[in-house]
């Protein structure tokens, strides 16, 4: 078939592995056998453009990204102070400070919220958008500072995936698979109590306002609602999501109270 399809055929097995999903149950979300969802991965059987559309939908990335079309920047957790190699490809540097505050931002929600059915990670994502973007709006200054993307299904932090794997690895948290209705759901549930010492009262309170507002919706409900975002709205497709850009949204969105007095 080509070294197209067997690259299109990897990068489908690399996801679904990812996702800790087997070949039977990729099967039975796209509605065919196991046998030919090996063959897709072998780069044996073509895929039609609808049948690429229900994968990115199942795996929740951009058809783009499933296609190998544009590569996502690379996440560096900086722990040490020891020289990286450099890389021909964007890279994103998480220092300590910000990886700390990140780890103790995921510990809080999980803590307060993470036992709920509906919060799995697609869910996750948004309320860390909703909580970074809306402290900036507040005090234009960053609580994580996460660098967010637009595809699809709305704002998706880049650095999350790299901070999970090391909290994962330091048993901090757990990763529990389920499903949500009929939908496979990735669950992280908490190992520890949150260090609030490391959290400000300010930071804290913006977090306990997202999760008021917006922890009972379920991953599709909190990613339309982030899809009416000027911040959201105003970003190309895969394209980073400007912090400035919270300065724009309408009333429904807005946290800030605004003078309307010009001095």
């Amino acid at each position: 078939m080509g070294e197209v399809y067997r690259e299109l055929g990897s990068r489908i097995k690399k996801l679904r592995e990812q996702r800790g999903m087997s070949q039977q149950r990729l099967a039975e979300l796209f509605g065919f056998s196991r046998p030919t969802i090996t063959q897709i991965e072998m780069g044996e059987r073509k895929i039609s453009a609808d049948e690429l559309i229900k994968l990115a939908q199942i795996f929740d990335v951009s058809v783009e990204h499933l296609l190998g079309v544009k590569k996502e920047p690379e996440v560096i957790l900086k722990e040490t102070e020891k020289k990286q190699k450099i890389k021909p490809q964007i890279r994103i540097n998480v220092p300590q400070k910000n990886l700390e505050k990140f780890k103790e931002v995921i510990i809080y929600i999980l803590n307060k919220v993470g036992s709920k059915p509906n919060i799995g990670e697609t869910a996750i994502y948004k309320l860390l958008y909703f909580i970074d973007f809306d402290f900036y709006e507040k005090y234009e200054e960053q609580l994580i500072g996460a660098t967010y993307i637009k595809n699809r299904y709305g704002p998706t932090p880049i650095e999350f995936k790299k901070v999970v794997d090391k909290m994962l690895r330091d048993r901090e948290i757990i990763k529990v698979k389920s499903n949500y209705f009929e939908y496979p759901q990735t669950k992280y549930l908490p190992l520890r109590k949150g260090d609030l010492s490391k959290l400000k009262a300010n930071e804290i309170e913006t977090i306990d306002d997202v999760l008021n507002r917006l922890s009972d919706m379920n991953a599709s409900q909190i990613s339309e609602y982030s899809h009416n975002d000027i911040p959201w709205l105003t970003t190309e497709d895969q394209g980073i999501i400007e912090y400035e850009s919270v300065f724009y949204r309408t009333a429904a969105y807005s946290i800030r109270e605004y003078s309307e007095n010009i001095q």
